[in-house]
């Protein structure tokens, strides 16, 4: 077995794990209808037995380090040096095929060093989702930025072009898609308008280390793109991000505001003068975050393919029951990953049970499932507070992030391949849409 698939947790090779895939999608071709399986069987909020019998509580565990990571940070506790952190933006760099790349001690200072190299005039506005964390939105007022709030697409919880569309002003200076939870934004779209508009491009990445869209990373569509490395995320450091740049200067004008020792900013640069002072702040990234982030993207690839088709396995029968659905834009042309939730949506007149109702007998069933709310931002306090901003941001009505928090099923994001736990799942949601009328 190789070190990559022990650090992954994976049992099973890929070939296998995409055969089983396909088993359970032929199985759909049977003469019974997904829904009407598990008839005969008594709901467990009834009384009946559980569905889910498996413990899932290793199947959801993250980070998954192993002894090369043990042995990165042995290393330096035993000789401390800074030098992985210059490593890591070597790798991210060839890796991902982008000319810069600076590493900092998170993502929320990687977004915070990017409205610095902007460098726009106070008053500005960016178009942002406000279905994001605020690390994506807030640090804007620290340079007189104005988020524009934009809405998502409900079925994709992606930036909505259309609905940017319709918010543009003449003081619209850039937009900032989102790339939720692994899914590729529509960048080709986004770009083409933005070019006819005369606006910037950016990204926000944290949660898509090795998505495509077309076969281009995400993060290679912009100007400049940051990704997060805090523990959770598909490339998990504990705590680290990463910003990349497509031209020098901006590169160069990030690092001076970041690192006072101005690493990579090449002689006659005109940011040169400020090594050993910078002009802001100090977010340089721990070495052991990077140690333990090059060590995580040597298997990314990997570990991205294999907790796809898994998901596959799942969902491709998921959404054979009616009303259900998933996360997805319908594309062809991207390679996405799944990070955190394997989100789902319920149409409640078409699957004729509540999602409170549905969620309610899954639990009993055993399936971890949460009617999950997304906090918005654009409905947080400090968004209408005058005394935080240069200019106050307007407060929309967003419908397409209402609708996304009233229909959201979330189901966890499963770090190991567990088909039996899997293939529960399945049973149980059988089971429950085949007694939705009784449970209505």
């Amino acid at each position: 077995m190789s070190e990559n698939r022990k650090l992954a947790g994976i049992e099973t090779t890929r070939r296998g794990f995409l055969k089983t895939t396909g088993a359970v999608a032929a199985g759909l071709t049977l003469a019974v209808q997904p829904a009407a399986r598990g008839a005969d069987e008594k709901l467990a909020i009834s009384g009946g037995p559980k569905a889910v019998t498996v413990p899932d509580a290793d199947a959801t565990h993250w980070p998954r380090y192993g002894e090369a990571e043990e042995k990165a940070v042995l290393e330096l506790v035993r000789s401390p040096v800074y030098d992985p952190i210059f490593a890591l933006e070597d790798d991210w760099k060839a890796h991902f095929g982008v000319p810069c790349a600076k590493a900092y001690c998170n993502g929320t200072s990687a977004l915070t060093s990017m409205f610095f190299a902007l460098n726009l005039p106070p008053g500005s506005e960016i178009m942002v989702p406000s279905y994001t964390f605020f690390a994506t939105i807030l640090p804007m007022r620290l340079f007189g930025l104005v988020p524009v709030f934009v809405d998502i697409n409900p079925r994709t919880l992606n930036f909505d072009l259309e609905d940017a569309k319709k918010r543009l002003t003449k003081d619209t200076k850039a937009v900032l898609p989102v790339h939720w939870i692994g899914l590729p934004c529509d960048m080709d779209l986004i770009n083409d308008w933005a070019k006819e508009k005369g606006l910037i491009v950016l990204e926000d990445s944290a949660h898509a280390h090795g998505a495509k869209l077309k076969g281009k990373y995400t993060g290679s569509w912009s100007r400049m793109a940051i990704y997060s490395f805090q523990a959770s995320k598909p490339l998990p450091a504990i705590e680290g991000g990463m910003g990349v740049y497509q031209s020098q200067e901006d590169h160069d004008r990030a690092a001076a505001f970041c690192d006072y020792q101005l690493k990579g900013v090449p002689k006659g640069s005109v940011y040169e003068k400020y090594a050993g002072s910078g002009i802001g702040v100090k977010f340089r990234m721990h070495p052991m975050a990077a140690a333990l982030a090059r060590c995580q993207l040597k298997g990314l690839e990997e570990r991205n393919r294999a907790g796809a088709a898994q998901v596959r396995r799942l969902n491709d029968a998921l959404t054979q029951l009616p009303g259900l659905y998933e996360q997805t834009s319908g594309r062809k042309d991207i390679e996405r990953l799944y990070y955190s939730w394997n989100m789902l949506f319920i149409d409640e007149a078409q699957a004729g049970i509540s999602r409170k109702k549905a969620v309610e007998a899954l639990k009993a069933e055993g399936v971890n499932a949460s009617k999950l709310f997304y906090q918005p931002q654009h409905k947080l306090p400090v968004y209408a507070e005058s005394e935080w901003w240069h200019h106050k941001p307007v407060i929309p009505e967003l419908p397409g992030t209402d609708k996304a928090n009233a229909t959201a099923i979330a189901l966890p994001y499963f770090t190991k391949v567990v088909p039996e736990l899997t293939d529960q799942y399945v049973k149980a949601f059988e089971k429950v849409w085949a007694h939705r009328k009784e449970i209505a």
